[in-house]
């Protein structure tokens, strides 16, 4: 047997999933488990999983690991003192940025502050025009007097940016290879190892970004390394990556950045991989954990993966462009440990603010005093108290009701009043993100099912399905640690992007094969690197492509083999103005198109848990019923509600609402006249009952 484990780390609860399998068949057995996140030191909540799988780390093949480091250092500011390397006379560009100020008329609007302090932002003499065209070579003597100021500053990490170099990185290259031999201790990113696409600002930023969380990545990854190792690890370990794949120790440490999105990256390829088995091609897949939700949309199967990702952006600030590739999502502060407040005006607000892992919601009993989403479900008889969280805690309901009515009192409302409004607006936030990936896209949520996962994804699902009259809902059957169980069907993965201008005319074949050619050499060269065997690659193409005199992309696959026939050049503009239309209601027939970026997904093939059936016996739906309790529903108030036990339903069985079917660590809420069924793997599939003339949000 081989046993294959895979860790998601989130920001309340740090995830296990354990395949232990027959490499003969690659048949056999899935387990799970959660513990408590134990920040700052996360490593260690993944050590205290492994501990509590009671597993043999020798036997261990492969630990795929999912973690919030990076994004946690870029948020927090815990990263390097950083410094950067530039063209001269483009210091100033991180300062600069973009004019793309979302809050356009205040006159009190602060712009972003650099992640590196202008007198640690160094200027060299050298040039390369915008057509990769070397103009001046770099002046590596300037560069000691460089070096010695960064020595006597006590940088710790240091970006190299120059102009142009994702056209032609050769200066770049010269100039990092000095600094690493002047300051052979600190870690120097070069812009072109990290990122190949034009756009100055967002290339520096990302390069600068990098650099900034470089050494904590490195101590971190070395961390996890070093003590697995002491519990007899010798497997491979792999690191996730945002854009949905994984990466060795060494690719993580030098290409941090690609694991900015690390662990939400993972719950949305788990659920591109579930449709694909249940013959679901449009999916809009929402991951409700401890601390945030995140959702994306899955259309004829594509998983969208975009290199135009921000941090910390929202309606007031425009926050910092991250260039790397991305699984294509929106996360807000909406879990089960968002806190609910009411603010200077009088409002009832919930969130961003999370009660995290510990103290935790009040009903742990940990000392939280701050009601959160999973209090007002717990109030609102929407978690049973009698098993909660598994058994493991016995519920403080008392200071949950006390804190309710403290939190009532200024609004003028009683406790039970109060956890309702935490409710609505829980669910308010999540349409509005569910909305972002849909509606605003040019996408009918009526045409999608909704597949929620995470510890709070079936508590929320079907009431946000009833506002978008999402027609069906799925609930994976290991939804409690999907994206944990993600990461055990990822490949390894690297996104190559390249910008070469190029007009898709009758001449265009010939360039387009050639390019993505040598991008494969390239990244065969990089793969062998990291000790996998580049003959294991595959390839799959992509292009960014936009009408002639327009500013964005859109992003399609290209099929290479077909490309040279004048029909494949035609059909690959004509996929392109059909997904321009759906995004942008418009196309341009009798427009030029123009291919910019040049996009390789790189792959080497992981195996795979197989899906296994779950078993039928004699049993009836009667057999998995458990009791009746009280239960909120947003649309239909509180009624009386019959309790199943999930572990007790069996494929082709079915059941209709108000009901809720419970597992150790997760509820699905079933309102009224929804019909639930079963599907042969497990899944817990809803069709709602939509009224036609049923109120919901446009």
């Amino acid at each position: 047997m081989t046993i294959h484990i895979a860790t998601d780390v989130g920001g309340t609860f740090t995830d296990l999933v354990l395949y232990d399998y027959d490499p003969a068949t690659l048949s056999g057995e899935l387990r799970s488990l959660k513990v408590d996140t134990t920040p700052p030191h996360f490593e260690q909540g993944v050590l205290n999983a492994l501990a509590k799988s009671g597993v043999d780390l020798s036997q261990v093949a492969l630990l795929a690991h999912g973690a919030t480091v990076v994004i946690n250092a870029l948020t927090e500011r815990r990263g390097a003192k950083t410094a950067l390397v530039t063209t001269r006379g483009f210091r100033d560009v991180l300062e600069i940025g973009r004019g793309n100020r979302p809050d356009l008329f205040n006159l009190n609007f602060v712009k972003p502050v650099a992640f590196v302090e202008r007198y640690l932002r160094a200027e060299v003499s050298e040039r390369v025009t915008h057509l990769g065209q070397v103009q001046q070579q770099p002046a590596l003597g300037e560069l000691a007097e460089v070096a010695a100021l960064f020595q006597r500053e006590g940088v710790e990490a240091i970006a190299v940016c120059c102009l142009h170099a994702y056209r032609n990185p050769v200066n770049e290259q010269a100039i990092a290879e000095e600094l690493r031999r002047l300051l052979p201790q600190v870690p120097v990113v070069a812009s072109h190892e990290i990122s190949r696409e034009w756009r100055e600002y967002e290339r520096s930023n990302t390069t600068v970004a990098s650099a900034y969380v470089s050494p904590v990545v490195r101590r971190y990854v070395g961390a996890l390394e070093a003590s697995v190792a002491e519990m007899g690890f010798r497997g491979q370990l792999y690191l996730m990556q945002s854009n949905g794949g994984m990466t060795s120790s060494a690719g993580a440490t030098a290409n941090p950045v690609s694991m900015v999105e690390s662990g939400p990256a993972s719950g949305m390829l788990a659920a591109q991989a579930l449709g694909q088995l249940i013959g679901e091609q449009n999916i809009i897949a929402l991951d409700v954990g401890g601390t945030t939700a995140k959702c994306t949309l899955i259309h004829k199967g594509r998983l969208p993966v975009t290199t135009e990702y921000h941090i910390e952006r929202t309606p007031k600030h425009p926050g910092y462009p991250i260039q790397t590739a991305v699984i294509d999502l929106v996360e807000i502060g909406q879990g089960g440990g968002s806190i609910a407040s009411v603010d200077a005006g009088g409002r009832l607000q919930v969130g961003p603010r999370s009660a995290g892992a510990s103290p935790g919601p009040v009903a742990y009993g940990r000392g939280g005093a701050h009601i959160t989403t999973t209090d007002a479900n717990l109030a609102l008889g929407r978690i049973d108290a009698q098993h909660f969280l598994g058994g493991q805690v016995q519920p403080d309901v008392p200071a949950v009701q006390r804190s309710l009515t403290a939190l009532g009192e200024p609004l003028g409302i009683s406790a039970e009043q109060a956890a309702q409004g935490v409710l609505r607006l829980a669910n308010a936030n999540m349409v509005n993100a569910l909305k972002l990936v849909s509606t605003n896209k040019g996408y009918d949520p009526r045409d999608f099912v909704l597949m929620a996962f995470g510890g709070g994804g079936a508590l929320h699902a079907v009431e946000l399905a009833e506002e978008l009259r999402i027609p069906r809902v799925v609930i994976p059957t290991n939804a409690a640690v999907f994206s944990a169980w993600g990461m055990l069907l990822t490949d390894v993965r690297r996104d190559y992007t390249l910008t070469e201008l190029t007009a898709l005319d009758e001449g265009a074949a010939p360039k387009v094969t050639e390019v993505f050619a040598q991008m494969e050499a390239h990244a065969r060269s990089d793969f062998g690197k990291q000790g996998l065997e580049p003959s294991a690659l595959s390839f799959s193409h992509f292009a960014d492509l936009r009408y002639l005199g327009q500013e964005h992309t859109v992003k399609v696959p290209v099929a290479l083999l077909t490309l040279v026939s004048t029909q494949g050049l035609k059909d690959l503009i004509e996929s392109f103005s059909a997904d321009h239309e759906t995004r942008y209601t418009y196309r341009l027939n009798d427009t030029a198109v123009e291919l910019v970026n040049f996009h390789l997904v790189a792959t080497v093939h992981v195996v795979k848990p197989k899906p296994r059936l779950r078993a039928v016996g004699q049993a009836s739906v009667a057999d998995a019923r458990v009791g009746t309790r009280q239960v909120f529903f947003e649309h239909h108030g509180s009624t009386e509600a019959v309790l199943y036990d999930n572990q007790r339903l069996e494929p082709g069985m079915q059941l209709v609402g108000p009901a809720v079917v419970q597992d150790p660590v997760s509820s699905l809420v079933l309102p009224p006249g929804h019909r639930l069924s079963m599907d042969s793997y497990g899944n817990l599939v809803i069709d709602l009952q939509l009224q036609p003339t049923q109120e919901v949000s446009a």
